[in-house]
């Protein structure tokens, strides 16, 4: 086994955790902790104090990776991320994964990329998904005053939507068609006291990008021989209004609003595409909150995968393409203030002509 194999199957899958304070979040950190799942999680807390873990669940302490009796280590950020990582790998043959707790006001962005900066990181471990809890009961309010929750919502591959025992069936699916329009990709559960199957969780397979883009609209309506590349998730299309319907910016998108766009074409020009999507980035990454696609590149019998975080895009060679799927390229952005016009334009300008 080549050294470039050896790390691919050592790397680590890394879960961010991220969710406004009240939550749910350490209820599902603790949980990850105490139950016996059978798996060996190695958690980063920003603050262990906060979490609110026992004591008595402690095994055993070095300066800063706690044993939990269930097997699980904890260990608390101490000023920098990547130094923390760095000591848990010390460690690596005690625990099957890496979860990061976010704080609640935080944009998970700085910390999503951290897995895409230091080499020594990325060698060792990948980002696996970001999960995002969030409050069923005061979402809809979190959204209106801060720009962080809708940031939070658009970042996630994985959403619980917990407290859901604390809502009426109306409320649940108003809450629930917003957060589809903040991010139709994104896998939903709901939860009471984050009550989910760990597994749907955690190790999801490196973003899943597969089934994030079968499920898109706009594929379906592609298969019926619609030429419809635009797909504008600005407000939810899913429910009728009422008069006292308060989803703001439904019927004209005000300026912050967070939006998907979906891009699909077949075989891409490497010589266009790689330059194209580092321009794109570079001139549009602050607005872009993830991007992740599957792309097939000119005479290349592999699939390429693609996946971002503002400006910082990484890309691989996934596998081979297999004889029953078409070779069809897709792109997926999330963002605010995105040129959805000039994008789809020169998108359609790699392919192979």
């Amino acid at each position: 086994m080549s050294a470039s194999q050896q790390t691919e199957t050592a790397q680590i899958p890394v879960t961010v955790l991220t969710g406004y304070l009240g939550s749910g979040k350490t209820t599902l950190l603790n949980r990850i902790l105490t139950e016996s799942h059978g798996q060996k999680y190695a958690v980063i807390v920003n603050e262990f104090g906060e979490v609110g873990i026992d004591n008595d669940l402690l095994v055993e302490s070095d300066e800063e990776i706690f044993e939990m009796n269930n097997g699980c280590i904890c260990c608390t950020v101490r000023g920098d991320l990547i130094r923390t990582v760095q000591n848990l790998m010390k460690r690596r043959g005690a625990f099957d994964a890496i979860i990061v707790e976010t704080t609640g006001v935080a944009d998970p962005a700085p910390v999503a990329q951290t897995f895409f900066m230091d080499d020594d990181v990325r060698a060792a471990s990948k980002l696996d998904a970001v999960v995002t809890v969030v409050d069923a009961r005061h979402v809809l309010q979190r959204l209106k005053d801060t720009e962080e929750a809708a940031d939070q919502i658009a970042f996630a591959d994985v959403i619980l939507i917990n407290k859901t025992d604390l809502v009426s069936k109306e409320e649940l699916s108003t809450v629930e068609a917003r957060i589809q329009s903040l991010n139709p990709y994104a896998v939903r559960h709901l939860t009471e006291r984050c009550a989910v199957d760990l597994k749907a969780v955690l190790d999801r397979g490196s973003f899943d990008l597969d089934r994030i883009l079968s499920l898109d609209p706009q594929f379906l309506e592609d298969d019926h021989g619609h030429d419809h590349h635009h797909h504008d998730h600005g407000h939810s299309h899913d429910h009728d209004c009422g008069p006292d319907c308060d989803h703001e910016d439904h019927h004209h998108d005000a300026p912050h609003s967070v939006k998907s766009i979906s891009l699909t074409a077949g075989d891409l020009d490497p010589d266009l595409f790689f330059p194209w999507i580092n321009q794109v980035t570079q001139a549009q990454g602050a607005n872009i909150l993830r991007l992740k696609g599957i792309i097939a590149l000119k005479e290349d019998p592999q699939r390429y995968v693609i996946q971002g975080v503002h400006m910082i895009v990484e890309g691989d060679h996934q596998r081979d393409w297999k004889e029953d799927e078409p070779r069809q390229s897709r792109l997926v952005f999330i963002g605010r203030e995105l040129n959805w016009d000039y994008l789809k334009q020169s998108f359609q300008a790699c392919v192979v002509k």
